[in-house]
């Protein structure tokens, strides 16, 4: 799109009331947005709005400069991004209620095409952000592009596990790109925003509201080939999500969790009512996505402990955390041994610290050290 003409879509984007709908009655009535903005209030009527909208329209046009806007965002290191653009996501451009402008921070490539959305709970038990780790790291690992919403809990495991891969993440945000929620995840949005893309259909300045999440969970979606949901109670945003999904025509998968637990009531319930395909592995979602492992994925799954060491030390950790007290108590060894045997353990992706030097197992071994 011309620079002439983003700018205009930049500053209706800060309109009160003006939307996908309304953008595209305007832009079809007058030919450009650009004639919009110059329209009055008696036009804009004719060209549709309502009188309440056309005279707020036509109020903002006071207050609101487009060449300031646009040159607002470009200091920001920002890119408007409007559905005419070909950088706008594909997938994206699909779905029905799509964002006119798409501000992005970051890099979007055509390999985000391979796509999956991972969500959950902010409040995630252990064996929740054990899943979320595990499934996000495995499926960044195969040229996945993680996709998620930054918030707390299962969003910043899932984009931390594809970091960490060094794989491609995408995060969606409820605020304006210069306002980060949480504030704690501002280095995560950087992180990010280096190794793929954050991105918001909100303005710049604009605040985190409670309103704008559950909008913003339709563009997670949308940019995915398909939603994997972990550990969400009832009335959770991230099954707002995978209803999202499933009315844009794309999967939806579900990692089953405890019977008894208030947290997992949603996610189980959306595996028994709405038919979301059950979820053990990352070869679940790449089997039923036609997705392929990349060699790197194959090569992390084959590993298994190389010496005697590793192997007891591997026998004492579990899916749920253990203290490295408990892992040297149970397997015998000298304190550092079994630290050496942790740290390169985790650093072949089998084990993971959790915090407090406690380790878990991150996955199944394809086998067992035998002496030779």
């Amino acid at each position: 799109m011309e620079s002439t003409e983003q700018k205009y879509w930049i500053a209706f984007n800060k309109v009160s009331g003006v939307g996908r709908a309304r953008l595209a009655l305007l832009e079809g009535h007058f030919g450009s947005l650009e004639r919009a903005w110059q329209a009055n209030a008696a036009e804009l009527i004719q060209a549709g709005l309502d009188r309440r909208t056309a005279r707020n329209v036509a109020k903002s046009v006071t207050s609101i400069d487009p060449d300031e806007e646009a040159a607002r965002v470009q200091a920001a290191g920002v890119r408007s991004l409007t559905w005419h653009d070909d950088e706008y996501p594909p997938r994206l451009n699909e779905i029905y209620d799509k964002p006119p402008v798409l501000n992005v921070r970051g890099s979007l490539t055509a390999d985000d095409e391979r796509a999956v959305a991972i969500v959950g709970t902010r409040k995630p038990t252990a064996y929740g952000r054990q899943a979320a780790y595990q499934l996000a790291h495995d499926l960044a690992c195969s040229g996945v592009t993680i996709v998620s919403g930054l918030a707390r809990g299962i969003d910043a495991i899932a984009h931390r596990a594809a970091l960490e891969a060094g794989q491609r993440t995408i995060a969606v945000m409820g605020s304006g790109l210069d306002v980060v929620y949480p504030r704690e995840h501002a280095a995560l949005a950087e992180q990010i925003a280096e190794n793929g893309a954050v991105m918001s259909e909100h303005p710049l300045g604009a605040k985190p509201n409670a309103q704008n999440f559950p909008r913003r969970n339709r563009i997670i979606s949308g940019l995915t080939m398909g939603t994997v949901v972990i550990e969400a109670p009832e009335g959770s945003g991230a099954l707002l999500t995978a209803r999202h999904a499933l009315e844009q025509d794309r999967e939806v998968f579900a990692v089953l969790g405890s019977i008894f637990s208030p947290g997992s009531r949603g996610v189980n319930e959306l595996i028994r009512d709405s038919g979301a395909k059950l979820v053990v592995d990352a070869e679940d979602v790449l089997a039923e996505l036609n997705l392929s492992a990349t060699t790197h994925q194959l090569e992390l799954a084959a590993f298994f402990p190389e010496d005697e060491a590793e192997a007891a030390v591997l026998k004492s950790v579990t899916f749920d955390p253990v203290h490295i007290d408990e892992i040297t108590r149970n397997s015998a060894l000298a304190v550092s041994t079994v630290s050496s045997a942790l740290t390169m353990m985790e650093l072949k992706g089998l084990v993971k610290q959790v915090g407090g030097m406690n380790y878990m197992r991150l996955r199944e071994t394809r086998g067992e050290y035998q002496a030779v």
